[in-house]
């Protein structure tokens, strides 16, 4: 009678899902756009990298075993995405020491304070990236000039921006093709829209996120600036270039949908997406700062619990 077997109420359901598929299935989709941004920041975008992730876990480690007094729980990955996720928002120029704060602002404040994985209301990473840009903000908005791998790190040529160019009137831009294939300034993840766009789809077949706040961050910014620029050419940008610059795709795809801060319903996730969608756009077209995906997507993992107060999900064999 050692091993008794319990079962419990129905329905029993098994998906083969875990925190540990999804994470590492995330971590796999990031895969192109990390090649990418070695590609074009070489040795920075390595040191970032690993700087980053290695500083997570220790963190996450230290915080779990020795101020919690609970089991470890750094191999389920999520220590793991939210360094990765962090180094894809920082310049591949970045010094060691700041990446180190930003990773411990991340872990410590903004997910291991609320209880760990599951407890915190804020993007851990985008938190991290925030509490960073509001600190260093020299260091945070100095982008190294993307090369084919340099082997520089902290000494290489920098420039700006397409968001900060368009922010200070210039009329020469990147061409759409630069943009989708990484070859502009920026955070060393955000640089390539077609390898973040090919992380979209392998998490879609793989049914690791849905199509809803993604799309929505994305059709809402579309429409938005679409609707300035038909009204004034001059004064706004197409709305390729908001598309294809910045972070909004790696924001849309990868931040936005995390499990913990959007919302359960498919109905409040696209009204989670397009609140985002919306609140970037604004800041970008009427803001005195040219990027506005992290402020948006923290704001409404602010409005979450909110979204799904009104709008919730269907229960089991519900109706």
């Amino acid at each position: 009678m050692e091993n008794k077997l319990i079962i419990s109420p129905s329905p029993h359901i098994h998906s083969g899902d875990s925190i540990e598929r999804n994470m590492y299935g995330v971590l796999i989709a990031l895969a192109p756009a990390f090649a990418a941004s070695l590609f074009f920041f070489g040795l920075g975008a390595l040191v970032v990298m690993t700087a980053s992730i290695a500083s997570c876990v220790a963190f996450e480690y230290v915080i779990t075993k020795y101020i919690m007094k609970r089991e470890p729980t750094v191999g389920d990955g999520s220590a793991i995405l939210t360094g990765a996720l962090l180094a894809f928002n920082l310049p591949s120029n970045l010094p060691l020491w700041i990446i180190v704060l930003g990773a411990l602002f991340a872990i410590g404040v903004a997910k291991m304070s609320f209880g760990g994985l599951g407890n915190n209301i804020f993007n851990p990473a985008l938190a991290g990236r925030v509490f960073l840009l509001i600190s260093f903000p020299a260091q945070m908005t100095t982008w190294p000039s993307p090369g084919i791998f340099p082997l520089t790190y902290t000494d290489g040529a920098t420039g700006a921006t397409v968001l900060s160019m368009l922010n200070e009137g210039a009329s020469q831009l990147p061409g759409y093709a630069d943009m989708l294939l990484g070859r502009m300034g920026g955070s060393m993840g955000e640089i390539s829209a077609i390898a973040l766009l090919l992380g979209m789809a392998f998490m879609l077949v793989r049914r690791i996120i849905t199509w809803h706040i993604p799309v929505a961050v994305i059709l809402t910014v579309a429409v938005f600036t679409g609707i300035m620029y038909a009204v004034d050419p001059v004064a706004y940008a197409n709305p390729l270039v908001h598309l294809l610059s910045g972070g909004l795709l790696l924001g849309a795809i990868f931040m936005a949908t995390d499990y913990v801060t959007s919302p359960m319903s498919r109905s409040g996730m696209i009204v989670f997406g397009v609140g985002t969608g919306l609140i970037t756009a604004v800041i970008r077209l009427f803001g005195s700062y040219p990027e506005g995906v992290s402020f948006a997507i923290l704001i409404m993992n602010a409005v979450t619990p909110l979204i799904n107060t009104y709008f919730k999900q269907t229960h089991f064999g519900g109706k």
